[in-house]
């Protein structure tokens, strides 16, 4: 006598919607190959070492907030402030320099995280604790971070400068011709990935976003959870706030505006579902590469600059579209399995 073990019903979701992403990755990877050879055919300059390393110097700052974006999506929830958090912490570390001109990099680079998370953590107890609706409470956030930024500035601005060779290092160096700042951005994402994939603390921000109330009766704490989520993707964006300052050495009040959108995009066209509980960094991550190669190939083609934002909105209406084919797929295949 033989005995047949069958997967549960959410197992077996958990690996149809698997497979699915992993497929949708793929594409996203062969998306990008066919857009660089094309262009290559075009310009062959596209693939020249400098116009590469400047692709990934101008892809590491979106990709770096698209983790902690990530964090909150998963959550079914979305962090609008991302760009005025990027702005404020710019500006304040630069202060920081103008202040103390030896204060060592690292210390800079913690305080640029913490007032981050500082900042996130405002999101997170109005969106955890408040019960405000997260689109609602980060909007406002966006506009209230931007506005004490402009208090802050009044005017004026951190030139380069005002910076250390050691702190500029960060954007201008280089390891094996692959830029520092770029490395270091990816070291951040690998970590983060482990921690999704690996560790319980970052199954349950998929557990929240697939079903609060099974969360819930699994003992998992969604309040501290969420909040963790907004502090989290606020450090983060403190972090690419200082990176930012290297990046571009000149930082004025109107920094790293309109950014929440490009990261929004990245994510959600790398298979990060709008709708909770579905999504990879490794996808985040290639989206992010995806709209940054496309952004400069049409500057290498000499397209007008307004293709650049029509493509991203399209692309983002595509990327909804696929996840509520695949959500209705799986769910169909599921019903057919437990109908046999």
């Amino acid at each position: 006598m033989t005995t047949q073990v069958t997967e549960s019903s959410p197992a077996r979701r958990a690996n149809l919607l698997e497979r699915l992403f992993r497929a949708r990755e793929a594409s996203l990877v062969l998306i990008l190959l066919a857009l660089v050879a094309a262009t290559s055919a075009v310009n062959p300059r596209f693939v020249a070492p400098q116009s590469l390393r400047d692709l990934l110097l101008n892809v590491s700052i979106i990709a770096l907030v698209v983790v902690g974006q990530t964090l909150v999506l998963l959550m079914k929830h979305v962090d609008l402030s991302v760009s005025s958090v990027v702005g404020l912490t710019a500006f304040l570390s630069g202060s920081l320099f103008v202040a103390n001109p030896g204060l060592p990099v690292p210390v800079v680079l913690l305080a640029g995280v913490v007032m981050g998370a500082l900042l996130g953590a405002v999101n997170g107890l109005l969106v955890a604790y408040g019960r405000v609706p997260a689109l609602v409470a980060t909007l406002g956030t966006l506009y209230v971070f931007r506005g004490v930024d402009y208090a802050v500035v009044q005017g004026g601005q951190i030139n380069a400068s005002n910076l250390p060779a050691a702190f500029s290092h960060l954007a201008t160096g280089s390891v094996l011709g692959v830029p520092t700042l770029a490395l270091l951005v990816l070291a951040v994402m690998v970590v983060f990935a482990v921690y999704l994939r690996s560790y319980r603390g970052g199954r349950e921000y998929y557990a929240v976003g697939s079903n609060v109330d099974a969360a819930v009766l699994a003992g998992i704490d969604v309040t501290r959870r969420v909040m963790t989520g907004f502090v989290l993707s606020g450090a983060i964006a403190g972090l690419a706030g200082v990176l930012y300052l290297a990046r571009y050495g000149t930082v004025d009040a109107a920094a790293g505006t309109g950014l929440e959108l490009q990261v929004i995009a990245a994510a959600v066209v790398g298979g990060v579902s709008i709708g909770g509980g579905v999504g990879t960094l490794l996808g985040a991550g290639t989206g992010a590469l995806l709209l940054g190669a496309i952004a400069s190939a049409l500057v290498t083609l000499r397209a007008p600059a307004f293709w650049q934002q029509a493509i991203q909105g399209a692309l983002l209406l595509l990327a909804i579209s696929v996840d509520i084919v695949l959500a209705r797929r799986a769910a169909r295949a599921l019903q057919e399995r437990s109908q046999r």
